[in-house]
């Protein structure tokens, strides 16, 4: 059963950093499959999987560009006593009728064209004369300035064992081997192979739409004019491209003021485009916290969970996990950054949203905790986490965490060793952009002393 489940009234719970993780995670169900043209596909899940219907390479052909020979004509040859061939033709790739090969015979042959018949192996131009009747050279006379370069004779310098330079018919890949399996992501090396065995599309789960808001009447879009006690805008920047980084198509919507109005207007018509919706800031506990306000009633009974809404549908479940009332539960964790916190779904369709704090560390380590994780749900993914590793602490003194907190601090690792970067501080920007790990401190550490082995999420 998860945390939602056996959610108690007390609205003064603190909740664990997993039981909101748990929370989270068995709401996000993933994307129904879809049918992509490969292109499209990229950073997607495949949902099957994939086989190989035509072997690679599906013939036998020529790594290098020089002459394709019988092993017994050039056995023995050499620079004072070269062998001397007849050149019965080209085959270029993609030529369908090579010329046959005979007993002192040789076809000049491409790199990628199909090894011809008769031929047992390869020898690259630059062991030949190239038909010039000199020494070695070093490539091929092109066939436009010179047709009768298929023609006439050449020395070959060099004997050559057989097969040499030629890869073989499904040394690559056989027909009826797996390509891929299901739960690939494909980035450009999958969809090249998919695209040499001949698949045209493939079925995956779509990449998640992602909806990242930031609100507070402090915010100014970077580039403008600071006003006094104004503050560029970094938080909907950093978790647009942080979702972009785990895989979704992110969409970061202009800072919201603080009015519950214009906030719930605006999340209502992003849901047309949403799979996943964040909102940093505005979930403390101050006068002009407004996300609460604003996201107690968006879209009223469909989100809280009303028996009367959309009976029947794929949702059902999702609202027998969630629990009655706003369609959004606001909380505290028990970790540092990050207590405040809220998810819930929101909208007819029943849309998943994190509402993180403002403060760009807090929001950042929140991210990376319960939204990435989200996302992977989303993407189908059975490892939706960062990895984790044990490393030494090097720092100059302990390191101090609140009792009952969980404490993420940013921190640099290299080589089983990890340092942190800044301060506790959750507004510490410039100390968030040289860190590539976050060290743990349990729940029940107050203080890591230098030299002691401590918890990292790697976040490279």
């Amino acid at each position: 059963m998860n945390a939602a489940a056996t959610r108690p009234e007390d609205p003064d719970r603190l909740w664990s950093v997993d039981e909101h993780l748990s929370d989270v995670l068995s709401t996000v169900r993933p994307l129904e499959p879809i049918e992509l043209q490969l292109l499209d596909a990229q950073g997607c899940v495949l949902v099957e999987d994939v086989m190989v219907p035509v072997s690679l390479p599906p013939f036998d052909n020529s790594s290098m560009d020089g002459y394709a020979v019988r092993v017994a004509d050039v056995a023995g040859a050499s620079e004072e006593f070269p062998a001397a061939l007849t050149v019965v033709g080209d085959v270029a790739a993609g030529a369908g009728d090579p010329p046959h090969v005979g007993p002192g015979q040789a076809a000049r042959i491409m790199t990628g064209a199909p090894l011809p018949p008769g031929a047992e192996t390869v020898v690259p131009v630059e062991w030949t004369d190239g038909g010039l009747g000199g020494g070695p050279v070093s490539r091929m006379t092109a066939h436009s300035t010179a047709p009768d370069g298929a023609s006439g004779q050449v020395l070959v310098h060099r004997p050559a064992e057989a097969r040499a330079h030629v890869r073989a018919k499904g040394s690559d890949t056989t027909a009826g081997e797996r390509a891929l399996e299901a739960g690939t992501i494909l980035g450009p090396s999958q969809i090249a192979l998919l695209a040499a065995v001949g698949h045209a599309s493939v079925r995956v789960r779509p990449r998640p739409r992602v909806v990242v808001i930031s609100t507070g009447s402090e915010l100014v879009q970077p580039g403008g004019e600071l006003r006094p006690g104004q503050i560029y805008d970094s938080n909907s920047f950093a978790l647009t491209a942080a979702a972009r980084d785990a895989g979704a198509i992110a969409y970061r919507v202009g800072a919201v003021t603080d009015d519950a109005d214009i906030l719930r207007a605006t999340i209502e018509d992003q849901l047309v485009r949403a799979d996943l919706v964040v909102t940093t800031g505005g979930v403390s506990v101050g006068a002009y916290d407004v996300v609460k306000e604003a996201l107690s009633s968006v879209c009223g009974a469909e989100v809280a969970g009303d028996p009367e809404a959309d009976e029947g549908t794929e949702h059902t479940e999702h609202r027998e996990e969630t629990p009655a009332g706003p369609g959004v539960d606001f909380r505290r964790l028990a970790m540092q950054p990050g207590k405040p916190q809220g998810f819930g779904v929101v909208g007819p369709d029943h849309i998943p949203l994190l509402a993180l704090p403002g403060n760009p560390v807090s929001s950042y380590v929140s991210f990376e905790l319960f939204v990435r994780p989200a996302i992977r749900a989303l993407m189908g993914l059975e490892d939706v986490h960062r990895p984790t590793l044990r490393a030494v602490l090097t720092a100059e003194k302990a390191l101090t965490s609140p009792a009952g907190r969980r404490q993420f601090l940013r921190g640099r690792y290299a080589e089983g060793e990890v340092a942190p970067v800044g301060g506790a501080s959750s507004h510490l920007v410039a100390a968030l952009a040289h860190a590539d790990a976050l060290i743990v401190v349990p729940e029940d550490v107050e203080s890591v002393e230098p030299g002691t082995e401590v918890e990292v999420v790697l976040l490279g």
